[in-house]
């Protein structure tokens, strides 16, 4: 295989000049001094916490061959200096792109993101060369990051964009110049920066603005919002319009689905087929992310049957509804793992879940987290939660953060068992009212750092 990059192409595309850099060619692209590939370009890109120019000498040292610098930042030899190192990166971003041949995926939405984007990973592994967004590398430095790192022979791309404010997603995806764009829902996150629903509704339709000519938009209709995405989509000149979902009037319809253990079982529609899908996940949400997985498939050109097999070994990324039997086969604690992420939407969507699953040795527990970045109506927001909470049937409440406030005085002092304002105070209780047996579901935002109270669990109950 070629190298990523040689150093005339990093030197023409970045316009950069060397600082003693005697490098040939690079074969992976990092921002992290403690992670490099072989044959490593550390970029220093200063970013909210950290500025990796104070690494670059610990990049070079651990094995980097050279380091992308910012003008007046040069640190030591071997560095490449360019007028601003986040702007070399996207250079380097826009000429791996260029010399692509790949059909490329971009994947927006308020809910669903990482997943959808795995699920079509999945396929494309399945069949060919694949490069795909790591993580939820989303942002104005996550996306150039992973389309730098895409070799000229890939066949497949997907990439993840995100937002948090309005304007952001427009260059990242003339930036990524997708063949197929994916919106998987629009649901109330990131309010603090918008007025309304239909404020991120747009947001979310900056993705339309770099699809490629003769591009297709993929987009979910099962919100209220469908009619201003297409109606966004026409206004930016996409002709290819196609949807999926549960909506009666989808192109891709799921029409049945069974919810098996840890198995969601579905019939989907496309004209005049039908077929069965099935994946390692349960859940209603998660059948929409393998239906748009499918479709996306079928647009890129790839065999149905092989793509349905390979959705049959797919599941949840970790955070994003991962499930865990820990302990002894006849009586595991079963672990739920929602811990990445939280808006209205996903919560209700996990609730969901948490409805369909059975403890029958024990407890239903839900530990819930602040949804964060909701703005003036979060304690609306977080109130509204108590029907799907209650539907839910756990027996056992954790509310967790300030937020949750709302919903503890919704749902009242009898139906919590505890709520706290951090995830380490609750940690220091959950590990001893858990038991094998019980079935835990933990979700709420990042920032809430659930994570710890789910590795705390895991490693309890291993």
């Amino acid at each position: 295989m070629a190298p990523l990059f040689t150093s005339d192409e990093i030197f023409e595309a970045t316009g950069a000049r060397a600082k003693d850099a005697a490098l040939t060619s690079i074969n992976s692209i990092s921002i992290d001094s403690r992670e490099l590939g072989s044959d490593a370009l550390f970029v220093a890109i200063k970013g909210d916490r950290f500025d990796g120019h104070d690494f670059v000498e610990t990049a070079l040292t651990n094995g980097a061959v050279a380091a992308l610098v910012s003008e007046g930042k040069a640190a030591g030899g071997r560095c490449i200096i360019v007028p601003d190192a986040l702007a070399g990166l996207r250079d380097l971003a826009r000429l791996a792109r260029q010399r692509s041949s790949a059909c490329v995926v971009a994947v927006t939405g308020s809910v669903g993101k990482t997943t959808t984007k795995e699920a079509i990973r999945t396929i494309f592994e399945f069949v060919g060369l694949t490069h795909a967004s790591i993580r939820s590398f989303n942002n104005h430095w996550g996306v150039p990051l992973m389309l730098a790192r895409m070799p000229a022979e890939t066949l497949y791309g997907v990439f993840e964009l995100g937002m948090s404010a309005a304007g952001e997603i427009e260059p990242l995806s003339r930036l990524v110049r997708p063949n197929i764009a994916v919106i998987t829902t629009i649901a109330p996150a990131h309010l603090e920066a918008f007025e309304s629903i239909e404020g991120i509704a747009a947001a979310k339709a900056e993705i339309f603005l770099g699809l490629e000519p003769n591009g297709t938009a993929l987009l979910n209709a099962d919100h209220e919002q469908i009619d201003l995405l297409i109606a966004a989509a026409k206004a930016a000149g996409v002709v290819n319009i196609v949807t999926y979902g549960f909506s009666e009037n989808s192109d891709w319809q799921v029409v049945n689905l069974v919810t098996e253990g840890d198995q969601s079982k579905a019939t989907v529609r496309h004209g005049e087929n039908r077929f069965e899908l099935a994946i390692n996940v349960p859940g209603r949400h998660m059948v929409a992310n393998g239906v748009a997985a499918l479709a996306v498939s079928d647009l890129a050109g790839v065999d149905r049957d092989r793509a349905i097999a390979a959705l049959a070994g797919f599941g949840a990324p970790v955070g994003r509804g991962q499930r865990m039997q820990l302990g002894e086969v006849g009586n595991p604690l079963l672990l739920i793992d929602e811990s990445y992420n939280a808006n209205t939407a996903s919560m209700n969507a996990a609730l969901e879940v948490l409805a369909q699953t059975t403890a029958p040795g024990g407890h239903k527990v839900a530990i819930l987290g602040d949804m964060l970045e909701l703005g003036p109506n979060s304690a609306t927001l977080h109130a509204s939660l108590k029907e799907a909470v209650l539907a839910s049937g756990a027996d056992r409440i954790y509310l967790v953060g300030d937020e949750m406030l709302a919903l503890a005085s919704e749902l009242g002092a009898n139906r919590v068992r505890l709520h706290v304002k951090t995830a380490a105070q609750l940690a220091e209780v959950i590990l001893d009212e858990l038991a094998y047996g019980d079935a835990v579901m933990v979700k709420g935002s990042n920032d809430v750092r659930l994570a710890g109270i789910v590795d705390a669990i895991r490693e309890r109950f291993k």
